[in-house]
C-alpha cells in the first residue's frame, strides 16, 4: 500500500469511507431538494399565468355590453341587412349603457369595405365627456368585434352650454359581416 491509504488503519479506512459516503447522500439530498423546489416554483408560475388568463377571460366576458364567451367575433345575420340591424343595436346598447343619447345613425351596407364584408354605422351621440371613453371601450372591447374608424367630437365650450355640458361625437363604426349557418 502507498499513499495515504496506506498510512490509514482498516477501521480509519472504514470511517473515511462511511464519511465519503455520507458526503455522498448529502449532495445527492440537496440536489434533489433544489430540482424539487424549482419544480413546484415552475407549477406556481403556470397557476398564476392561468389565473391571470382566467381573470382577464372573465373581465373580457363581463365588462362590455352583451358579450360572453361564446359570441361570434363577427355580425351575424342571414343577409348583410340583419347584421347592420344588429350593429345599430348593439352600438344603440353601448350608448343607452354609457348614458348617452343616440340622436342619428346611417348605415352604410353598400360603402368602400363592404366588398371585404364590412358594415359600417355612423352614429350622432349627445354624451357626457367621462361617459365617452366607457362607451368607446364598451364599442371595441366586446362581441362581435367593432372597429371605430373615425371620430369627430364637438365640444361643449364649442355648442355654448357649460363646460360639465354633454358633447356631441360623431363616429363611424364598422364590423365585419359573416352570414350565420
Amino acid at each position: 500500500m502507498t499513499g495515504a491509504a496506506a498510512l490509514l488503519s482498516p477501521g480509519a479506512r472504514r470511517v473515511t469511507a462511511a464519511i465519503v459516503c455520507c458526503l455522498a447522500v448529502i449532495a445527492l439530498l440537496a440536489i434533489a431538494t433544489g430540482s424539487a423546489l424549482d419544480l413546484i416554483g415552475r407549477f406556481d408560475a403556470v397557476d398564476a399565468a392561468q389565473a391571470r388568463l382566467a381573470a382577464l377571460d372573465g373581465r373580457a366576458a363581463a365588462a362590455p355590453t352583451g358579450a360572453t364567451t361564446k359570441e361570434s367575433p363577427f355580425l351575424e345575420g342571414q343577409s348583410v341587412t340583419i347584421a347592420g340591424a344588429a350593429l345599430q343595436q348593439r352600438v344603440g346598447a353601448a350608448v343607452a349603457n354609457a348614458g348617452g343619447a343616440l340622436l342619428s345613425s346611417q348605415l352604410d351596407l353598400e360603402g368602400p369595405q363592404a366588398k371585404d364584408g364590412f358594415v359600417e354605422l355612423t352614429v350622432d351621440v349627445e354624451i357626457a365627456q367621462p361617459a365617452l371613453q366607457a362607451l368607446l371601450y364598451d364599442i371595441e372591447a366586446g362581441m362581435p368585434y367593432l372597429f371605430i374608424e373615425k371620430l369627430a367630437i364637438q365640444a361643449p365650450q364649442a355648442t355654448g352650454e357649460a363646460e360639465n355640458g354633454k358633447m356631441r361625437v360623431t363616429t363611424t363604426i364598422a364590423g365585419q359581416w359573416r352570414a350565420s349557418r
